[in-house]
């Protein structure tokens, strides 16, 4: 029974489990020094250069599942030691050098930074290079490659570079939490703060207080995940777990796709506010355009606040694929409303640290949202139900929506309405390719976790986007 993608995100799932483990018994600050001994039980090691090396860097991987560092105030943080597997990077000469006579690369390169040795073969000087790449363009035998980390590779946004001791150093001016490096890095280097602890306190506060009940805002990408059992066991589970009842995000996207339809037909041009990493790179990289933001919530913090406006004792819990909703929940226009997040990682470890087996448990309805709000989850959803809800309104309003999978269409269609060449007035932004299905907390990812969203969206009542939220208010 696999629950992981790759061995990576089983590491960092053991370390979650431990410390949610001893923060359930209250042991944790007593412990917390035996974990990294506890998960690297063993004398060989098993992927670094040594025991002490394993367990250094377990320790580092406790930290961040305890919150990480506090002075940092983005939710991606770079573990230095466990950050020195991976070349520099960059163009290098390739055993293909036939050390040919023509010397192509030496004579395009404007900085003086190729020479040759006694057998005629091309070197690079580091010192020199500008990484222009024109030597790799002119070499007859392709002998000369751009090698790139995959933390700089994934990094869309180019916030990741090189110290001087070949760790990787994250720009938070320019990182927008996607977590796409984190998913990436085959060492487990680059993680995500966990608010994994804060999620077990208010659980545990809630056991005493009869009027203290905490809430589940669980995101419709849930029904691509936990694949060796059932969504209703996993709501039954969470249940298991102290949640007082568990609500579809899906129905905060049916009142976003409600209102921002409205706003749309309203303002004539609009960009979606529903993935946080989106809108960050719109501030960082656009300023020009923020004005185009959607001024609505996103569907997690639209439910929140409509749960807490209504009860004010209660408590809420997001769950879901996306690194970049930690982010989200520290802004002072959500933080009154989703008390802390956690990602299905965090949440399978909340699982095993209880002992609850979900393939065991019965299973429990989750009827809440509308076929249009569950498939939000999935590049070109939040289109689809933004023209559905100009429909219900009935406002007359000609859509012409770009759909954006992935950052860097999410660039190209900026750069086009920046040049008053877009030929749309409502961008989709996904920053994560596929969109949610697809988030750097997921437990698996790939095209099946589309299929998987759309047929849950259409096991929904075949209601509307408005018979959804009728029913929310009755």
């Amino acid at each position: 029974m696999r629950k992981f993608d790759t061995k990576v995100q089983h590491l960092k799932y053991k370390v979650l489990r431990e410390v949610a483990k001893d923060a359930w018994k209250g042991e944790l600050n007593e412990t917390v020094l035996d974990l990294p001994k506890r998960i690297v039980a063993t004398k060989t090691p098993t992927m670094r250069c040594c025991v002490y090396k394993e367990r250094a860097i377990i320790g580092e991987m406790v930290k961040l599942a305890m919150g990480g560092d506090k002075n940092n105030e983005n939710v991606i943080e770079v573990i230095d030691i466990a950050c020195d597997e991976c070349p520099i990077g960059g163009y290098e000469v390739t055993n293909a050098c036939r050390g040919c006579l023509a010397h192509r690369c030496e004579d395009v390169c404007k900085f003086g930074a190729i020479t040759f040795d006694e057998n005629h073969v091309a070197h690079i000087d580091k010192s020199k290079c500008k990484e222009c790449g024109q030597c790799s363009k002119v070499c007859p035998y392709s002998a000369i490659r751009n090698y790139k980390r995959p933390c700089v590779t994934a990094c869309k946004v180019k916030a990741i570079t090189m110290n001087e001791d070949r760790s990787a150093k994250i720009n938070n001016d320019k990182c927008i939490s996607c977590g796409a490096c984190v998913y990436q890095c085959p060492f487990g280097a680059i993680s995500d703060k966990s608010y994994i602890l804060k999620a077990i306190e208010l659980l545990k506060n809630s056991e005493n207080n009869t009027k203290y009940k905490v809430y589940a805002i669980v995101a419709p990408s849930i029904s691509s995940q936990f694949t060796y059992a059932k969504l209703g066991q996993v709501i039954t589970g969470l249940k298991e777990l102290g949640f007082y009842t568990v609500v579809e995000a899906a129905l905060g996207a049916d009142m976003v796709a409600q209102a921002e339809s409205k706003e749309l037909a309203e303002k004539g041009f609009l960009t979606s506010s529903c993935c946080p990493a989106f809108v960050s790179f719109v501030k960082k990289n656009f300023p020009e355009l923020t004005s185009y933001v959607s001024e609505n919530l996103s569907p997690m913090a639209m439910i929140s606040k409509y749960i807490k406006d209504n009860n004010k004792d209660a408590k809420i819990i997001f769950v879901g694929p996306c690194t970049a909703k930690k982010a989200e929940i520290l802004k002072d226009t959500v933080k009154p409303y989703v008390d802390t997040a956690i990602t299905f990682e965090e949440l399978q470890a909340l699982f095993d640290s209880r002992e609850i087996d979900i393939m065991g448990l019965e299973e429990s309805e989750l009827d809440n949202a509308s076929y249009y709000g569950r498939i939000f989850a999935r590049c070109g959803g939040l289109a689809d139900a933004v023209s559905q809800g100009l429909k219900e309104q009935g406002i007359d309003f000609d859509l012409k929506p770009v759909s954006c999978d992935g950052i860097e269409a999410c660039k190209t269609a900026l750069l086009k309405k920046k040049a008053n060449s877009l030929d749309a007035n409502f961008i989709e932004g996904m920053a994560c390719m596929g969109g949610c299905i697809n988030g750097a907390g997921c437990l698996t990812h790939g095209e099946k976790n589309k299929i998987a969203v759309d047929k849950f969206g259409k096991k929904a009542d075949p209601k509307t986007i408005t018979q959804a939220i009728n029913d929310l208010t009755k």
